[in-house]
């Protein structure tokens, strides 16, 4: 059962983009066409869906990033994501009576990492300039660009968030979300992308944008300085991997929840997923009781690394997923999925791009729920993130709010490889769905045979509180029963809904050099190469 796309796989040689926004797509290859390398072209597209997905991503948000180097065969992992305040304080917000941190208010903004983010990814990997990858979203910021269909549904049901404030009308067109097929200008994002083009990122995190984003936040009660902005620096990591089915998968470590993925593989990998054929109740049950252990483990430990203990080897050992396997029963539903106890051991839009030489760049930024908080810093058209509501208030969580801490996060590119070999390069946004729609992307890819726009086309389900499980309008009646008899609580989504299991793309690199593309039908986005 596939979503009816009628799509084919985009086929090319030189260069691969595939994004959720075709405007920005265009943007990415462009970069391509004109020498670029894979980075190049992930940051021009990443800047371009700023201005053209406003909603899901922007300069207020944060970054991670997976590089392959086609020389050195190697990955490379970078995390954009910035750390609370220094003034943070967990007390504060118990006191004022809250349970978790409000998604909306000042108090879930971290430091914005992202343009920190583009800059450090471009000095280490690519070749073109800041100031020139991000042309084409400045010119579609200043000249403006016509709204998709998708884009403006979603942007109308952010309408009154922006609204809330003044400054949500600089996201606005006359004071209402656009329609679609009418266009947008973003004067106010347009002079702040022009202002890091001359400037560099430290337009962005010292001076007037620093300062206007700091001394809004705290107008309106928040911590964040313009000091907190200023100490601000992206990190390298080393990527964390597993093996499944003859291919090594790739993710970022903590705290991204890329481990929530490799953790349902290892899982499944004791599965025979093959045998059970592809979108049957028993596929779809196992396949849903190893995504519901692997979450439980994942909302338990993944926190920030620097200040908390996270055990990713142990977490990561094929024993330790022995024995969360033998907890799945074939014909029952967990009553709860809880976390293992491994033994100790040490230690969110997506793009892909890949350019002709075999580089490549799975690249997420984001803003985590439609424009994150609603808070635009006056004269700047920054969409300010909520990602800091992910933080526990509990103070025994590893994920607990503490000052110059980074949370939880739910943004996680990926890769897989062959044989030392680039194979794929993909990703599928929706927060806490991402993990899921990585699972069932490989396992279609590798267990069902699936090409990369066959893989995405096909149904997906996602786990939710308890027993529950959303599942795509268009699953047969026999899946549903079957899913029912075994206690699962079923929930079908349809129409635009259907945006909650994710917006995937895949680029797949064969051994003569063959680019293979595929983009979610779910989003108005599509795989472009030459």
């Amino acid at each position: 059962m596939r979503f009816a796309s009628r799509r084919s796989n985009v086929l090319a040689r030189h260069g691969m983009v595939a994004t959720s926004e075709p405007l920005a797509a265009v943007a990415g290859l462009r970069t391509l066409l004109e020498g670029g390398n894979a980075v190049d072209a992930a940051v021009a597209t990443a800047a371009a869906l700023c201005v053209t997905e406003p909603m899901s991503t922007g300069l207020g948000g944060d970054m991670f990033a997976l590089v392959w180097l086609a020389k050195e065969k190697r990955v490379l992992a970078l995390n954009g994501s910035g750390r609370a305040p220094a003034a943070a304080s967990l007390e504060e917000i118990r006191r004022q009576g809250h349970a978790s941190i409000p998604d909306l208010s000042p108090y879930a903004v971290t430091v914005p990492g992202a343009v920190h983010g583009w800059e450090t990814l471009l000095k280490a990997c690519g070749t073109m300039p800041l100031s020139r990858v991000l042309e084409p979203a400045i010119r579609y910021a200043e000249d403006g660009y016509p709204v998709a269909e998708v884009i403006a549904e979603r942007w109308q049901r952010a309408e009154e968030k922006l609204l809330r404030y003044p400054s949500g009308g600089e996201l606005l067109r006359d004071g209402r979300a656009p329609r679609e097929g009418e266009v947008v200008r973003l004067p106010a994002l347009a002079r702040t992308l022009r202002a890091v083009a001359e400037g560099g990122s430290d337009a962005f995190y010292h001076g007037p944008v620093a300062e206007a984003i700091a001394g809004y936040l705290q107008q309106q009660g928040g911590w964040l300085s313009a000091q907190d902005m200023a100490s601000h620096a992206s990190t390298w990591d080393q990527p964390i991997t597993t093996d499944y089915r003859g291919a090594t998968v790739w993710e970022c470590p903590p705290n991204g929840q890329g481990l929530a993925a490799l953790l349902a593989l290892n899982i499944a990998e004791g599965f025979d997923l093959a045998g059970m054929g592809p979108q049957t109740p028993e596929s779809y049950h196992h396949l849903i009781e190893a995504m519901r252990l692997a979450l439980a483990d994942a909302l338990h430990y993944i926190a920030d690394p620097a200040l908390a203990s996270v055990p990713v080897a142990g977490l990561l050992s094929k024993e330790y997923a022995a024995g969360r396997r033998a907890l799945v029963h074939p014909d029952r539903a967990m009553p709860k999925a809880a976390a293992g106890s491994p033994i100790p051991a040490g230690d969110t839009v997506y793009l892909a791009a890949v350019d002709g030489g075999g580089n490549a760049c799975s690249f997420i930024n984001s803003l985590f729920q439609g424009f994150g908080t609603g808070l635009v810093a006056p004269g700047t058209g920054v969409v300010l993130h909520n990602r800091g509501s992910i933080f526990s208030l509990d103070p025994a969580h590893p994920n607990a709010l503490a000052p110059r801490k980074r949370p939880y996060h739910t943004i996680i590119p990926a890769m897989a490889t062959r044989k030392g070999e680039l194979w794929l390069t993909f990703g599928v946004m929706g927060a806490f769905q991402q993990p899921q729609g990585h699972l069932q992307v490989l396992t279609n890819m590798l267990d069902y045979g699936m090409g990369p726009q066959e893989a995405l086309d096909a149904l997906r389900f996602s786990v939710q509180r308890g027993a529950e499980v959303a599942l795509e309008d268009g699953v047969s009646e026999e899946v549903v029963a079957g899913l029912q008899q075994r206690g699962h609580q079923i929930n079908i989504i349809s129409g635009y809904d259907r945006m909650q299991f994710g917006g995937g793309q895949v680029i797949e690199r064969d051994t003569a050099g063959v680019l293979r593309g595929g983009s979610d039908p779910r989003k108005d986005g599509c795989a472009v190469g030459w």
